[in-house]
C-alpha cells in the first residue's frame, strides 16, 4: 500500500510554488506590457505607412525586415549583462555591478556601431531585387536612417538587463508605453507632413523609430538617476575606459545568444520569402498567423526574461537547489499558460483570422495556419523559458547549437520538402503544401528545440547541485 504524502510537506511545497509564481509574475508582467508596446510600434508603422501609399508600405516592410533581424540579434548579444548582474546581486556583491554595466555600455557602443555598418551593407540586397525604384529607395533610406539608432539600442539593452536584474522592470514598461505614444505622434507628423514638417512618407517611420530608440535610452537613464533603487549600484558615478578582458568575457557570453536569436529570426524571415513564391494569398495568410502568434509569444518571452533573473539570483547566492526549483516552476508556468493560449487559438482560429481580413480565401488559409500555430505554442513556450533558465546558469553555447540544429537542420529543410515538394526528391508529398508545409515544419523544429533544451536544463541544474554538494563535503 503506497504511503500517503505528508500533508505538512505538501502544504509547504504548494506555498513555495505559489510564492515563486508570484515573485516571477511581479517581474514578468511589466516586461510583458513593455514588449507589447514595442510590438505596437511596429504595428503603428505598418498601419500608418499603409495610409500614405502602397509603395510606402512596401518600402517600410522591406526596411523593417532588415532592421528587425539586426535588432533581435543585438538584443541577444547584449543579454550577457542580465545573468552577470543577477549573479552579483544574488551574491550581495553590489559593488561589482557598476563595473559590469560600464563595460557593458562600452560593448554596446562597439557592437552597435558594427551593427550600423552591417545593416547598411545588408540593405544593398534591395539593389538586386525586382522592386519598383521608389520602393527600393524608401527601403534603403529606411535602413540608413533607422540604423543611427543601433548604438543607442545596444546601450539601452545593457541598462535594460541591469534594471531587470535588480528586479526593477516597471521603468521599462512605463518608458515603452510613452515611446509608443511618441512613435505614433512622430509618424503622424513626419509621414504625412503635419505642423510644417516635410512629408516623408515611409521614411518618416524610420525617423520616428530612430528618435524613439534614443528616447528609450535617455528616458531610462533619467529614471535611474532619480530612483533610489539604483543608488547602491549606480554605474555613472565615475568614468571608466573599456577593459579588454571584461568586454571579451561579456562578448563570449553574449555572442552565442545573439547567434541563437539570429538563427530563429532569419529562419522566419527566409520562410516568409519562400512563401512569397506562392502568391499574395498565401503571403497574407502567413503574415496573419505570424503576426498573431508573435503577439502571443510575448507572454512566454517575458516570463523567460524574468526567469533568467530569478535563476541568476539563486546561483549568485550559492543556492543551486533554489535555482533548479525556480527553473522548474518558471518552465511549468510558461507551458501551462501556453496550453491555455493554444486552446483559445485552436478554438477561435476562424474568428481571429476574420479580425485581420475580409477576404474569405485568405481567412480560411490563415485559420488553418493559426491552428498549426496553436500546436507549437507549448513547444515555443517551453523552448524560450528553458533557454532563458539555462542562460541564468551562464550557459549559452549549447542552446545556440540546439537552436541552429532545430531551425536550420530540421525546420527549414523539412519546410522546403513539405511546402515546395521539389520534383527531384523521391520522397516528397504528391502536392506542395505551400505555407501549411512550412508551418508544420516549424512545429517540428520548435518541438525538437524544446525537448533538447529541456534535457540540457535538467543536466545543467543537477550538475550544479552535485558540484555544490561536493564543495560542502
Amino acid at each position: 500500500m503506497p504511503i500517503p504524502p505528508d500533508p505538512i510537506s505538501a502544504t509547504t511545497r504548494g506555498a513555495r510554488i505559489t510564492t515563486e509564481i508570484s515573485a516571477l509574475w511581479q517581474l514578468a508582467w511589466p516586461i510583458l506590457v513593455g514588449q507589447l508596446a514595442n510590438v505596437g510600434m511596429a504595428v503603428a508603422d505598418v498601419a500608418m505607412a499603409g495610409h500614405a501609399s502602397a509603395q510606402d508600405l512596401a518600402g517600410v516592410a522591406l526596411g523593417s525586415s532588415i532592421w528587425m533581424i539586426v535588432v533581435v540579434t543585438l538584443m541577444g548579444i547584449m543579454m550577457s549583462v542580465n545573468p552577470t548582474v543577477a549573479h552579483y546581486v544574488g551574491a550581495g556583491e553590489f559593488n561589482r555591478v557598476p563595473h559590469v554595466v560600464r563595460q557593458g555600455l562600452w560593448k554596446g557602443l562597439g557592437v552597435g556601431l558594427i551593427a550600423f555598418v552591417l545593416a547598411n551593407v545588408a540593405a544593398l540586397v534591395f539593389d538586386h531585387m525586382a522592386l519598383e525604384p521608389v520602393v527600393r529607395d524608401i527601403a534603403t533610406r529606411f535602413v540608413l536612417v533607422a540604423s543611427f539608432a543601433l548604438p543607442a539600442f545596444a546601450c539601452y539593452r545593457v541598462l535594460y538587463g541591469y534594471s531587470a536584474s535588480l528586479n526593477q522592470t516597471k521603468p521599462m514598461m512605463a518608458i515603452a508605453i510613452v515611446a509608443l505614444l511618441l512613435n505614433c505622434l512622430l509618424n503622424w507628423v513626419l509621414i504625412y507632413g503635419h505642423w510644417g514638417f516635410p512629408k516623408l512618407g515611409g521614411v518618416g517611420c524610420a525617423w520616428a523609430t530612430m528618435l524613439c530608440t534614443w528616447f528609450n535610452l535617455l528616458g531610462l537613464m533619467w529614471w535611474m538617476q532619480r530612483s533610489p533603487a539604483y543608488r547602491s549600484t549606480w554605474p555613472f558615478d565615475r568614468f571608466e575606459w573599456p577593459h579588454r578582458q571584461k568586454v571579451q568575457s561579456l562578448l563570449k557570453l553574449g555572442l552565442p545568444i545573439g547567434v541563437t536569436y539570429f538563427a530563429e529570426s532569419s529562419a522566419f524571415s527566409l520562410i516568409a520569402l519562400l512563401v512569397a513564391h506562392f502568391g499574395s494569398t498565401q503571403v497574407a495568410a502567413h503574415q496573419i498567423a505570424l503576426n498573431f502568434s508573435s503577439l502571443v509569444f510575448m507572454l512566454p518571452l517575458s516570463l523567460g526574461i524574468a526567469l533568467l533573473s530569478r535563476v541568476g539570483h539563486a546561483l549568485g547566492a550559492g543556492d543551486a537547489e533554489a535555482a533548479r526549483f525556480r527553473s522548474a516552476v518558471g518552465v511549468a508556468l510558461s507551458v501551462g499558460l501556453a496550453a491555455v493560449t493554444a486552446a483559445l487559438m485552436a478554438l477561435f482560429s476562424h474568428q481571429i483570422a476574420a479580425l485581420y481580413t475580409t477576404d474569405a480565401t485568405v481567412a480560411q488559409i490563415a485559420a488553418g495556419l493559426l491552428f498549426l500555430a496553436a500546436l507549437f505554442q507549448i513547444s515555443d513556450a517551453a523552448q524560450v523559458s528553458t533557454s532563458c533558465a539555462i542562460r541564468g546558469y551562464k550557459v549559452t553555447r549549447s542552446p545556440m547549437v540546439i537552436h541552429l540544429t532545430a531551425f536550420w537542420i530540421f525546420a527549414l529543410p523539412l519546410g522546403c520538402v513539405l511546402g515546395l515538394a521539389p520534383e527531384w526528391l523521391p520522397w516528397r508529398p504528391a502536392v506542395a503544401m505551400q505555407a501549411q508545409g512550412f508551418w508544420i515544419a516549424l512545429v517540428v523544429g520548435l518541438t525538437v528545440a524544446a525537448g533538447c533544451l529541456g534535457f540540457l536544463l535538467h543536466h545543467v541544474a543537477n550538475r550544479h547541485i552535485d558540484e555544490s554538494a561536493r564543495a560542502v563535503h
